[in-house]
């Protein structure tokens, strides 16, 4: 299996590819406000990749619960100078995380390899036209509604059977807006219209999704589903992080995108040292 995002090739199996966040953003849910400063920013980014990151997220518009949207403008305000300067200093690939298609082709124009969509469940091609211009590698993310709405009464008949779904939609759009499958990332969008019982059933069913021969991103980090099951704040969830992470890896995620790299790096690469000598055996 081959992911391609420009001029960056990832061949699976290999180790699961670490994402760190870096949120340009005043009202992210963990750590908004810290790097609004372009050069903070930078300066986070770099400590992320110093600590193993193998991709760097770079996004400026929350997409917590009840957000509220941030205009084209401004978005690329907080996010171009983050690129522009990571682009010339760092030799991973770098991810734009926005629902804009603008903000998306200005960001691969700054340096950006990766489109993180929250919003792949669009009928419009605009994103994916983005993504098949550039040759950017692309993570289509299921969510039900929007930021704004995604957590009033989320409600599925199966949120597998329609993850599942989502996924096989989102394939054949991709196609026909010509991104090639090399191109994309699957994400089972884990907080995004979903309860914790939904988000607990597709952590537990995650192997479902490796038919579809894409790499699975999944993101849990800090996420208030922890918190409702365990009775912890945001700065307390990191081990519930890890323990999600670390089983999604074992389930058959190939990217964590994470706050923490360097804690989340070292539980996945003992889980997947252990799945080998398991295999071994």
């Amino acid at each position: 299996m081959l992911l391609q995002a420009r001029q960056f090739k990832f061949r699976f199996p290999r180790p699961a590819l670490i994402m760190g966040i870096v949120n340009v953003t005043p009202d992210s849910f963990f750590d908004g406000g810290r790097y609004l400063d372009p050069e903070k920013a930078v300066a986070h980014a770099l400590e992320l990749a110093a600590e193993g990151a193998d991709i760097l997220d770079i996004g400026g518009e929350s997409t917590r619960p009840n957000a509220v949207p941030v205009e084209e403008a401004e978005e690329r305000r907080r996010v171009l100078p983050v690129i522009e300067a990571l682009a010339g200093r760092v030799r991973i690939p770098l991810s734009i995380d926005t629902m804009k298609p603008g903000v998306a082709r200005a960001a691969v124009q700054a340096g950006a390899s990766l489109i993180n969509d929250i919003g792949a469940n669009r009928e419009d091609d605009a994103m994916w036209r983005v993504a098949a211009d550039t040759g950017a590698g692309y993570v289509a993310m299921h969510m039900q509604g929007t930021p704004k709405t995604m957590q009033i009464h989320p409600a599925y008949e199966d949120v597998v059977a329609a993850v599942d779904g989502f996924f096989e939609d989102r394939l054949a759009r991709l196609r026909a807006a010509g991104v090639r499958a090399e191109q994309t990332v699957l994400d089972v969008g884990i907080g995004f219209g979903k309860t914790l019982e939904h988000n607990l059933q597709l952590l537990a069913r995650l192997a479902v999704f490796t038919k579809w021969q894409r790499p699975l991103l999944v993101g849990v980090s800090r996420k208030s589903f922890i918190g409702k099951l365990l009775a912890v704040e945001a700065d307390q969830r990191l081990p519930g992080g890890l323990a999600c992470a670390s089983w999604a890896v074992w389930r058959g995620a190939s990217m964590i995108r994470t706050h923490d790299v360097a804690a989340t790096a070292q539980a996945v690469r003992m889980v997947e040292a252990l799945r080998e000598r398991e295999n071994r055996c």
